[in-house]
């Protein structure tokens, strides 16, 4: 069974998270009430969990939101050596960390890289910058797939190295030059859970394997089908001279357009805010509206279900001792949600 540990500052409304997985712990943190609305907040590819550190407060109080390093990420453990980063094992992680924290229903808030497989189980989808299941042109397949694999083979043989050890000034410059939609506040709040102090300096947490190219890959045929199995309400937020910008002259683009419109003709929501890809970290309250207006909207919708429920069983009692004990019960679970959504 997995464990999930909290260890939260009684002068700070956030915790921190560590949920122990088969090669070591998954961790991350916690913001909002113990039974708030569960969200769930996924990083994009080679940031770590403080990407939500500026947005989530501006967003509804009622809502519990966990944020997780993924694993290579932050401060979660390193995959064992000689296991890739794929994608699919990224949803493995975030099924143990969902398991562990025991939510049966949640809404997830995911940035690039982070329902098809499990859409039961999820509410409510805002994908920031993104487009979720990005695919790639099939003749491409074999030479990506390769390349990943002589990528993990060179590193294997020569990259299992010390790290380079950098002063924190350094480490940030570094960081900004490979992110250049990052603002240098934004840098310095992504290196609070990517730097390890050594001896001389810092090292950056990160597994030098995420880095390397992926190789779980999926036409767009496959990527249609799983945007077809996703029961939930979803937000896609793009940046003016974020994602849609990179791909407006590439091969992406053919692919990025068809996703787009199946989200809309789902009557999905498709915003664009102006900004780049870090929008949501270095100018959060640009984002934080659209975002907030759309879980309160997706939480009225539970709520509808709720009142027409309760009004079901307030109709329908009749005048019977039991049948006005289950009308009660309607009314208790009723209040008890509302306790949570309260404005």
């Amino acid at each position: 069974m997995s464990q999930v540990l909290l260890n939260q500052s009684a002068l700070c409304p956030v915790s921190e998270l560590s949920v122990a997985v088969p090669w070591g712990e998954i961790r991350g943190k916690v913001w909002g009430p113990d039974h708030g609305n569960p969200v769930l907040c996924l990083h994009g590819w080679a940031d770590n969990c403080g990407t939500f550190n500026t947005l989530v407060p501006l967003l509804p109080k009622e809502c519990r939101y966990v944020a997780v390093d993924l694993a290579g990420h932050g401060r979660s453990s390193h995959r064992p050596p000689g296991a890739l980063y794929a994608f699919p094992s990224y949803v493995m992680d975030v099924r143990r960390v969902v398991d562990a924290l025991q939510w049966s229903k949640f809404s997830i808030i995911g940035h690039s890289m982070g329902d098809a497989l499990y859409p039961e189980m999820v509410d409510a989808v805002v994908l920031l910058d993104s487009y979720g299941f990005l695919p790639t042109d099939q003749k491409e397949m074999p030479k990506l797939i390769r390349q990943g694999f002589e990528e993990m083979l060179l590193f294997e043989k020569t990259m299992e190295e010390k790290k380079r050890v950098y002063t924190y000034e350094k480490a940030v410059e570094r960081l900004m030059s490979v992110n250049q939609t990052l603002s240098d506040r934004s840098a310095k709040i992504l290196l609070e859970r990517g730097l390890v102090q050594v001896e001389g300096g810092v090292v950056f947490s990160r597994d030098f394997r995420v880095n390397l190219k992926n190789i779980a890959r999926i036409s767009l045929e496959q990527s249609l089908e799983l945007h077809s199995r996703i029961t939930a309400s979803v937000l896609v937020v793009l940046a003016e001279s974020g994602l849609e910008k990179m791909f407006a002259e590439n091969e992406e683009k053919k692919f990025t357009s068809v996703l787009l419109q199946a989200y809309r003709d789902k009557n999905h929501a498709v915003v664009t805010v102006p900004g780049d890809h870090h929008i949501h970290l270095n100018k959060p309250d640009v984002v934080a509206p659209v975002v907030s207006d759309f879980l309160y909207s997706s939480s009225h919708v539970t709520l509808t279900l709720l009142l027409i429920l309760y009004l079901y069983c307030t109709i329908y009692t009749g005048l019977t001792l039991v049948l006005k004990t289950h009308s009660a019960g309607c009314l208790s679970g009723l209040m008890n949600y509302l306790k949570h959504f309260k404005r």
